[in-house]
């Protein structure tokens, strides 16, 4: 009997031993993810605030594909909800069919990137919606002033645009389309467990997720993909110890940056992309050359941090990235269409 107490106390201990080792070590993780990343803001707006208006508005036009040249497209064709706001496709196909020059990604918490596209050739979530309805591949019009033709044409718009911007003599213009759609972009956050587990909650990730979330750290991921969008907040080149295409199988490599700023410093200079809910937003990388995860992370040691990862580490770092999908935002559909004039 007491060959057996001493037997199982010694078991206890040993566990107890392990359970304080796991605390500290997830406490260390948590200590350590903090210094790298922060949790998505929330975004407060009062329902009868001008804001909120805006937003309500900028929903509308999101999906309005009336104001596109062939009236097919929308802002919400290359943002598909059932892909967390991409389109599946390696590069997104707009007006006409046309083919865009990148990827599309996705447009929740695009909102926290420093600049939008994959070059950085919008400063704004304003400038981008805006010159959108000027893109020879996304709606096609020769002019803004065609444009917003398309919108006054729809009896509805005036009061809605009057009620958003009411101290504009002549409220529909591309500016304010811009300032709109912005809006409601700016609701389009997706929270996630991980958000969860940065403030606080250890049980928000798997003991396999917070394995992945070591090795994102140690492995130096989390280098570039850092800050609330863990990305999205800076520039890098894509083959910093070796040429991208030779690990994605890009036929034609893109120059990125370099064809923006005509610097050659930044040549195959792209932004960093966000991983919020990369799990879901495949194939990946500017051109959608990868549609696997695990190859992409694999390319990303090897081309970004010259690292060879192991299946396991990949696998882990893999499903830490899953933990990075939220939900899709409960207002991200589209509302009953204004009637045409008649």
């Amino acid at each position: 009997m007491r060959k057996s107490a001493l037997f199982i106390a010694s078991t206890a201990a040993i566990l107890s031993t392990a359970a304080i080792a796991e605390t500290l070590d997830t406490k260390k993780l948590l200590n350590d993810a903090h210094a790298s990343f922060q949790p998505l803001p929330s975004v407060p707006v009062a329902k009868d605030s001008l804001q909120a208006v805006r937003a309500e508005l900028g929903r509308r036009l999101f999906f309005e594909n009336r104001v596109s040249m062939d009236g097919n497209v929308s802002c919400s064709h290359c943002h598909l909800p059932d892909k967390q706001a991409t389109d599946g496709l390696p590069k997104a196909v707009g007006v006409f069919g046309k083919e865009n020059p990148r990827n599309a990604p996705s447009i929740f918490n695009a909102a926290m990137n420093f600049k939008q596209h994959w070059r950085g050739d919008r400063e704004s979530l304003e400038e981008q919606a805006e010159k959108s309805l000027l893109g020879p591949a996304s709606f096609g019009n020769p002019d803004q002033a065609t444009a917003m033709g398309k919108l006054k044409a729809i009896p509805a718009y005036s009061d809605a645009f009057a009620k958003a911007f009411p101290d504009d003599k002549d409220p529909i213009n591309s500016r304010n389309w811009g300032i709109a759609v912005a809006a409601f972009e700016w609701t389009l956050l997706t929270p996630s467990r991980f958000d969860a587990f940065l403030s606080g909650d250890a049980k928000a990730l798997s003991p396999q997720e917070q394995a992945g979330l070591r090795k994102f750290i140690d492995t130096g991921c989390a280098t570039c993909h850092n800050g609330v969008g863990l990305g999205g907040n800076s520039f890098q080149k894509f083959g910093v110890t070796e040429d991208y295409w030779k690990e994605t199988g890009a036929t034609n490599p893109d120059k990125g940056r370099a064809d923006v700023t005509k610097n050659d410093d930044d040549l195959y200079v792209f932004k960093v992309a966000s991983l919020r809910n990369v799990a879901k937003t495949a194939p990946y990388f500017h051109d959608g050359s990868v549609d696997d995860l695990t190859k992409a992370v694999k390319i990303m040691g090897k081309t970004q941090l010259d690292k060879t990862l192991s299946d396991k580490d990949a696998a882990d770092i893999v499903a830490f990235l899953g933990s990075l999908t939220g939900p899709v935002p409960a207002n991200y559909s589209a509302p009953e269409p204004y009637p045409d004039a008649k």
